[in-house]
Order: C-alpha cells, then structure tokens, then sequence
C-alpha cells in the first residue's frame, strides 16, 4: 500500500468515526472547528493592525478559549442526553436529537464568524454589509430559539 493511501484510509477511518459519534452534530461541530481556525489565524494576522505584539500568553489564551468552546458543545450534548433520558422516562417523544448541543454550536460558531469579520475588518478588507447583517442575525436567532 501506498503512503497516500495509508493517509487516505486514516483520515477516512477518523472522519468516518467522529461523523459516527456525532451524527446531526457533526457539520455544526465541523464548522465550528474551522471557525476557531481561522480566527485564530485572522487574529493573529490583524494584531499587527491593531498595534499589538503577537505574544505567546495570547495566543494560548485564544487556544484555551477555542479548547472551551468544544467543551461548551460536549456540555451541550450531555445535557441532550439527560433531557432525552427523562423524557424516555417518562414516555415522552421529542422527536429530535442533539437539539441543545447543535444550538450551542451554532452560536459559538456565529460568534467565531462575527470574530473572523472583526479581524478581516481591522486588516482593512471591506466587508459586504449583507455578510455582517447576516452572521449576526444567525446569532441572533439562535439566542431566540434557545429561550
């Protein structure tokens, strides 16, 4: 077997495993990693903008709070769990899964896109007013649904 090939089949094993573990949640959460990436990278291009030293405190500080983030999405997925436990319990259907955990990562995500455009803006790249309306609304709305 190739090395190409062996890389193939590893990221198709991993993807295939955490798309198994994650079902409906798997392209939230997907997007949601991608969001943390480029902030990540976006912040660290726009300090220089900014007037700020790109210093290693910082940026491990933004590393724990992408870190906490996943952990807001796993506190999200268990509390899925203890709703769908009691509400089997007491033979209730909700006909849904995953519902808290996809709302948690749907507005950090937006807020990572509210972030990127932040940092885009201050590199000094305009911004099409529509895609700021827009990625707020979506955050917006997801604070809605929630209450």
């Amino acid at each position: 077997m190739k090395d190409i090939d062996k890389i193939k089949l590893w990221f198709v094993t991993v993807f295939t495993a955490i798309n198994g573990a994650l079902g409906n949640l798997a392209i939230p959460f997907y997007i949601l990693v991608a969001a943390n990436i480029i902030d990540y990278a976006t912040g660290i291009c726009a300090a220089k903008y900014r007037g700020e030293r790109v210093q290693s405190a910082v940026g491990f500080h933004g590393i724990a709070k992408k870190v906490c983030m996943w952990l807001l999405v796993a506190v999200g997925a268990m509390t899925d769990c203890i709703v769908n436990v009691m509400t089997a319990t007491l033979h209730i259907e909700l006909g849904f899964a995953n519902l808290v955990a996809i709302a948690v990562t749907l507005w950090l995500a937006a807020n990572e896109l509210i972030s990127i455009l932040e940092n885009i803006s201050d590199i000094g790249t305009p911004l099409p007013p529509f895609l700021v309306k827009l990625t707020q609304a979506v955050r917006d709305s997801s604070e809605i649904e929630i209450k």
